[in-house]
Order: C-alpha cells, then sequence, then structure tokens
C-alpha cells in the first residue's frame, strides 16, 4: 500500500486503469463513483442498480458529459467498454462477467445479493470487494475458500470502521505487541428496540433509508462490524452483545483494560465498542511486558501503562472503498478477509413478542436486531444467524429479546443459505 499512489500513477500513463463493476448506486455507491472521478488509474467502468435512472444519476457524478450506454446484456456492455464508453445496467451480472472488469465491489447490502454477485465474481475470475458485511458475517470463510481457489482477492472494504480497525490491529501485531481489546464507537444513541417509523423523519432529514438508520440505532450495525473484526483476527466477544460501556478517548486504556488493573474485562483478546466521544473513530488497546519498549513508550506520551491507545480518530466509509479495490488488483492483497473459521456469530433476538406465523423482515426492521455471540455457542444453541433471518417463517412464539434459533423458522431457499450449509459443513 506504501506505493499505491506512484501504482495508480503508472497505471495512469499507460493508458491500462484498472476497471471496477460496482453493484449498488445507493448511498455508499454514490460516494465510490464520486471518489473514483478525482483518482488517477481506475475506473467506474460498470455501474448496476435496480433502475439505470438511477445508475445514471450516479455516473454524473463523474462531472461533464459521460457517454453512457444501458443494457443487460454482456456481450453488448463488452462492446461499449471497449469502445471507451460507461454501462449502466440492472444485472449485476454485467459487472462480474464482462471481460475487462477486474474488480467488483458490492455495495448492495444484500445478504442474499452478497451471495449471489460474490459467488459470479468469484467464478469469472473477479476481485470482490465486500461492502456488504451483513453477508461477510453470515458466509464469509466460504466466500473467503472461494476466492482463495479461484486465485483471486475477497475483501472487506478500507473505511468501513472493521477495515480500519485491522489497519491498525496488522500494525500492533507486526510490531509485536499484544492486544488487549479492539473497539469502535457507536455513531448513533443505543435503542435496543428502535423501529423504521420512530426514525423516519430524522431518517429523511439526513437522506438515509430508515431501515438502514435503524441498523445503526438498534445496534446491528455494531454487532455485524464487530463479528467481521472477530471473525479476520479471532478476537472474541466477552460477553453476548460486548460491553458497549460509555468512556471517553482518554479513558479507553483505563476501562478495556481486566478488571485486576480497575477496568471492565475478565480476559484480554476482546472486540467491544463504546458510547461517547470516541465516534467516529477506532482503536486498539496494546500492552508489552518489554521494559525498553515501556520506556520509549513513556517518552513517546504514549502514557505511563500498563496499556496503551492506538486511535484512528476518523473512518471514511465509502470514500476509501477504491483503494481496496486497488490494493487487490495490483498487489493481490485484501484489507481485510476473515480466517477459514468463523469465530463469533451475529445472531438475530426478537425486538417484540413475535407471533407463529410471522414472517420476519429485514434488518433494521421491526421483528429483530442483531447481537454478537461465540461462534460455539450459537453453534451448540442453534441460534440463527442474522444474516439467514429475513423471510423466516417463525413456528413458534417468541418473546421480546428472546433470541430466534433454528428450530423456530422454517427458512426460505437461497444461495445465502445454500452457501451456509456449505460453510457449516466445512467448518463441522
Amino acid at each position: 500500500m506504501y506505493a499505491i499512489d506512484e501504482k495508480l500513477e503508472e497505471l495512469e500513463s499507460a493508458g491500462t486503469p484498472i476497471q471496477i463493476g460496482l453493484v449498488g448506486v445507493g448511498q455508499m455507491g454514490k460516494d465510490i463513483i464520486a471518489q473514483v472521478v478525482g483518482m488517477r488509474g481506475i475506473e467506474i467502468a460498470v455501474a448496476v442498480d435496480l433502475t439505470t435512472d438511477r445508475v445514471a444519476e450516479g455516473f454524473q457524478l463523474s462531472g461533464g458529459d459521460v457517454d453512457i450506454i444501458c443494457t443487460d446484456d454482456v456481450s453488448e456492455a463488452d462492446k461499449a467498454l471497449r469502445a471507451g464508453k460507461k454501462v449502466a445496467s440492472t444485472n449485476y451480472r454485467v459487472a462480474t462477467r464482462c471481460e475487462n472488469i477486474q474488480v467488483v465491489i458490492d455495495a448492495t447490502g444484500s445478504p442474499e445479493m452478497g451471495a449471489r454477485i460474490s459467488l459470479d465474481a468469484i467464478n469469472n475470475k473477479k476481485h470482490i470487494v465486500m461492502m456488504n458485511v451483513e453477508c461477510d458475517v453470515t458466509i464469509g470463510p466460504i466466500l473467503r475458500q472461494l476466492a482463495d481457489n479461484a486465485g483471486v482477492v475477497y475483501s472487506l472494504s478500507a473505511g468501513d470502521e472493521p477495515g480500519s480497525i485491522m489497519e491498525i490491529y496488522r500494525f500492533a501485531k507486526a510490531l509485536g505487541f499484544e492486544i488487549v481489546a479492539a473497539g469502535k464507537g457507536k455513531n448513533n444513541p443505543l435503542d435496543s428496540y428502535a423501529t423504521p417509523d420512530q426514525w423516519q423523519e430524522r431518517a429523511r432529514a439526513r437522506n438515509m433509508n430508515p431501515q438502514m438508520l435503524v441498523e445503526f440505532v438498534d445496534g446491528s450495525k455494531t454487532m455485524v462490524e464487530m463479528a467481521a473484526v472477530s471473525n479476520a483476527t479471532g478476537l472474541v466477544p466477552e460477553v453476548r452483545g460486548m460491553h458497549g460501556p460509555k468512556c471517553v478517548v482518554e479513558d479507553l486504556t483505563k476501562v478495556f483494560c481486566p478488571r485486576s488493573q480497575g477496568g471492565i474485562l475478565g480476559r484480554t483478546g476482546v472486540v467491544d465498542y463504546a458510547i461517547g466521544d470516541i465516534h467516529p473513530g477506532v482503536f486498539v488497546i496494546v500492552t508489552t511486558d518489554n521494559r525498553r519498549i515501556i520506556e520509549g513508550l513513556v517518552q513517546r506520551d504514549m502514557g505511563n501503562g500498563p496499556n496503551y491507545l492506538l486511535y484512528r480518530p476518523y473512518h471514511l466509509c465509502s470514500i476509501e472503498t477504491p483503494l481496496t479495490a486497488a490494493q487487490a488488483v495490483i498487489y493481490g492483497e485484501p484489507t481485510m478477509k476473515p480466517r477459514k473459521r468463523l469465530t463469533s456469530e451475529c445472531i438475530a433476538v426478537a425486538k417484540t413478542d413475535l407471533k407463529a406465523g410471522t414472517v420476519l423482515d429485514g434488518i433494521g426492521g421491526y421483528c429483530y436486531r442483531g447481537s454478537i455471540d461465540l461462534h460455539e455457542t450459537a453453534k451448540k444453541e442453534r441460534f440463527l444467524p442474522l444474516g439467514l433471518a429475513k423471510g423466516a417463517k417463525l413456528k413458534t412464539d417468541v418473546a421480546i429479546d428472546q433470541v430466534i434459533t433454528y428450530d423456530m423458522v422454517d427458512l426460505p431457499e437461497s444461495v445465502l443459505l445454500q452457501l451456509r450449509r456449505i460453510q457449516d459443513t466445512l467448518m463441522s
């Protein structure tokens, strides 16, 4: 990554910029298009959404006259790309199958679409950048394995909080520090029972889909993101749902440390989050018993220990995503990927009393929220993964705050479910 600006400049000078296929031109997708406009050596060649009008609107962020062809036919799209045109489509396979596309970005937010997009991209030897963390925490290990087998990169995105945490984590691990905790600041009020109708006006004021905002407010997004960190690092949630204390940046090392040191942790090597002035930052708490290094840390104003804060005060979300696409193509490396086995599971918990026969809605809806637990616990108790809950039909009543299990639901068949079954078989 250190010379990525020079590598991109070389590609620009050679007239061979990286060609991206983008699926999802909502808030995140539009940010990606707008950011790539100002970059060298990389282009959005194909963009896909539910309507080509929405895609065209995104491409207009490029400024000036953009020559756009609207087609759902891969051959026609290939021809347009060779002629130097941009392609707008409603068919994700145009992004995953066009010959010139080197890397596909999934910005849909739908676990089922993430499964379909990733599977097709990998099958067609395209790198995949997964902004769809909800999909990753459900079937990330099998997608990573399929990508490895195909010789392409499967990666979560730089700029998302998991990717930003991973940046600090790798720095700390490379230097030989012991990891005490890794986490993020929560960026919205926490209301585990929030529903879209309660947050509709505030969502409209922020130009957001109400369900997207509720996913943040009810804590589901935080649980998903920290499950992704757990699955990429092996760090664990100490308790279901994590601790989530209220604190400020200057107190992070005093809070996220062992109880024997006055903190909240019964063990080290955990993922967690905090409510306070930490957002939009992410953090890793480290320690060392090397006296020489401790002296150096004190001299460099890192505090008197025994724990030290590595803090990134920002994450730029989709604005940073093109760097992961470039890293995959240029270096063949991910920003972040899950290990081959899950460490944590993001599970579905009832937000309200639910009746038998209810068909569960989506994440950020009315029926359920996400929480995090150890994968081994979730497996033993047959807890339903959050990503599989949408469209499931309850076979029994479920009480508010009760974890939904596989035994309580009939699941609709899907590509996502098929891949999850394969993953579970390989991990058994």
